[in-house]
C-alpha cells in the first residue's frame, strides 16, 4: 500500500519532469529567502502583568514576530502605544513610538522615531529619537538627545534614565533649559 508521502513525492517528480524538454535554456534562478519567516499580526493588543497584576497594555496596528531567529524578537514597524497602569489599574504613564523592536531573550524594547513618554499625573513629557525600555528593571534609557517638557520649563540634554512610570528621571548631560508660561507646553 502506498503512503500519502510517497504519492505526493511521486506527483512532485512527475510535475518537475513534465515541464522539462530538450531545450538548452537555463531557468531563471529564484531568490532564496535566507532569514526566518515572520509571523504577522494586525490590530495587536497585549497585556503585561507582574505578580498577577496588569501593569501595561500594548497596542499596535501591525506586528512581525520572528521565532526561529537565534534571538527571537517582535517588530512593530507601524507605531506602537503602551499604557502603564498603577496598582489601582489607572493609567499612570504612556509611551508612543513610530517603531519598536522587542528582544524576547533580553526582555528589552528598542524604540525609535518620535518617541514620547508621558506621566499622566505630573504632565511631564519626554521627547527623544531613540529609547531603550528594560522590562526587567522597568527603566527607560537613552544616550541620545532628549527634551523633557514640565509644567513650567523645558529641559534639554543628552542621555537620560527614567522609571517606567516617568515620575523620576535623570538627564546625564543637561545642555539647557527654558522657562515656559503655564499651559503653553505642547502635548
Amino acid at each position: 500500500m502506498l503512503s500519502v508521502n510517497s504519492i505526493s513525492s511521486g506527483l512532485l517528480i512527475c510535475f518537475l519532469f513534465a515541464g522539462c524538454g530538450n531545450q538548452a535554456k537555463e531557468a531563471p534562478v529564484a531568490a532564496v529567502h535566507k532569514g526566518p519567516v515572520p509571523e504577522e499580526g494586525r490590530q495587536i493588543e497585549s497585556y503585561m502583568s507582574e505578580a498577577a497584576k496588569v501593569k501595561g497594555k500594548l497596542t499596535a496596528p501591525y506586528m512581525l514576530r520572528y521565532q526561529r531567529a537565534d534571538t527571537p524578537y517582535a517588530e512593530f514597524p507601524h507605531t506602537l502605544h503602551v499604557d502603564f497602569y498603577n496598582d489601582s489599574m489607572k493609567i499612570e504613564s504612556q509611551l508612543d513610538a513610530k517603531y519598536g523592536k522587542y528582544l524576547q531573550n533580553q526582555n528589552k524594547v528598542y524604540l525609535r522615531d518620535s518617541v514620547v513618554v508621558k506621566n499622566i499625573l505630573k504632565g511631564d513629557t519626554l521627547h527623544c529619537k531613540h529609547l531603550w525600555w528594560d522590562q526587567t528593571t522597568q527603566k527607560f534609557t537613552t544616550d541620545d538627545s532628549v527634551a523633557i517638557y514640565t509644567k513650567d520649563k523645558i529641559l534639554f540634554g543628552t542621555g537620560m534614565e527614567a522609571d517606567q512610570d516617568f515620575r523620576k528621571y535623570t538627564i546625564k548631560h543637561l545642555t539647557g533649559s527654558a522657562l515656559t508660561a503655564a499651559g503653553g507646553i505642547p502635548k
